[in-house]
């Protein structure tokens, strides 16, 4: 009988010898980048970090924390760059899932990586926060914690949205810290039922940017944060258009000032937000209030964005350059009224997802398509939009939560 081959390991010995090679590089490259300080963790002891979500660098300012290689769990669109994402794998081997989802490859896989003697870090919000508070944490990370039964090390990003919210492509300068804010050891650990323990990592993650003090000094403070703003305080669904430090609503014309302490300022006294991630809260009760079934004849918003196909695990393949894209109450239509078009009912989307800034990913079925606007093209409404509509079909019209 032919012997059993047995598969390669996930944690390599290169893994160890980049992460020292490159370690100068990426201090650079972050420390060029952002005006962090970074605090070294105490010991190199094999743990599973979770860390809070606030930039587009989180996974460098954990490896410069860690002298160990660190086994990321990425979103698996990263693997679908071609060239690039194979460097990855060979380097750093991230750990890939399937973004808001229970993904139960990716916990197996955390399982291998750490009978293995591997490091493993998850953002278990699993989305970068758009206004500056947490996002929706997913309830499995506290059973995860359990079943791995490693050290948990809360790692906290403070000051990383003043220094580059996610809706901007501009850098400030100002105060922002990464650091190990708790350690939970393993004889802990089974102590806690996993409830107790996700309330836990809630609390350690708790980073609201509108209780952070500092200024934030850069220029164009309020540019492209129509990526997520679609509904105006006074006039309701809305497009926006950003110019400097000032943001106008395209239909009421409000216009409102983006100030270096992260507050918004405002010449109407009716204007209801102090931060951005109060208009972003608002901007949520408004959908939750909204009855998509009565936008099923005619459009809430229409867009023009590249349409691509995801070929997990390979590349990109480019359907159109640019596509014509309708979000109705109930659907998404791409190309309406051609030969080309294509209808994506709601009912039939497994996830909709935000990737960085302007990429919007649909699954259906076993296809999963992308759509990437131009810089400021908004994502966000039609996986809220989305959500809110499936809560509806649900019957769950209390449902709060809009996919992110």
């Amino acid at each position: 009988m032919e012997e059993k081959k047995q598969p390669q390991r996930w944690c390599l010995p290169r893994h160890k010898r980049l992460r020292k090679l490159l370690g100068p590089s990426i201090w650079l490259l972050t420390h060029l980048r952002y005006p962090v300080k970074i605090e070294k963790a105490p010991d190199d002891r094999q743990a599973l970090i979770l860390f809070n979500h606030q930039t587009a660098l989180d996974q460098f300012l954990v490896s410069l924390a860690f002298p160990q290689p660190v086994y990321y769990v990425a979103s698996e669109d990263l693997f679908s760059i071609g060239p690039l994402a194979k460097a990855m794998e060979y380097a750093a081997a991230p750990i890939p899932i399937k973004k808001q989802t229970t993904d139960i490859r990716a916990v197996k896989t955390c399982l291998r990586v750490a009978r293995e003697g591997g490091t493993i870090a998850i953002a278990p919000e699993g989305n970068r926060t758009y206004g500056g508070r947490p996002c929706f944490m997913n309830p499995a990370i506290g059973s995860l914690a359990k079943k791995l039964g490693l050290p948990v090390l809360l790692f906290r990003i403070e000051g990383g949205y003043g220094v580059h919210p996610r809706w901007s492509d501009g850098v400030r300068r100002g105060p922002m810290r990464a650091y190990v804010a708790e350690r939970i050891e393993p004889e802990e650990l089974k102590t806690l039922k996993p409830e107790a323990l996700l309330e836990r990592i809630r609390r350690g993650l708790d980073v609201d940017e509108t209780r952070t003090p500092g200024n934030y000094r850069g220029r164009n403070k309020a540019e492209f944060i129509e990526r997520m703003l679609y509904v105006c305080p006074k006039c309701g669904l809305a497009r926006f258009e950003s110019r400097g430090d000032r943001v106008r609503c395209l239909h009421c014309g409000l216009e409102v000032r983006y100030e270096e302490d992260k507050t918004l300022s405002c010449a109407d006294p009716a204007f209801p937000y102090r931060f951005a991630a109060d208009w972003y809260a608002g901007q949520e009760d408004f959908v939750n209030g909204l009855d998509t079934r009565e936008w099923t004849d005619k459009p809430l918003f229409r867009d023009e964005a590249a349409l691509s196909r995801v070929l997990l695990y390979q590349r990109k393949e480019l359907l159109r350059k640019k596509a014509a894209v309708a979000l109705y109450g109930d659907r998404i239509v791409l190309d309406e009224g051609t030969p080309e078009e294509l209808c994506l009912p709601f009912e039939e989307l497994g996830t909709v997802t935000v990737l960085g800034k302007n990429k919007l990913n649909l699954y259906h079925g076993e296809t999963i398509y992308q759509l990437k606007g131009d810089k400021r093209f908004n994502a966000l409404k039609y996986v809220q939009i989305c959500a809110r509509s499936k809560n509806i079909a649900r019957g769950d019209f209390d449902d709060k939560f809009l996919g992110l």
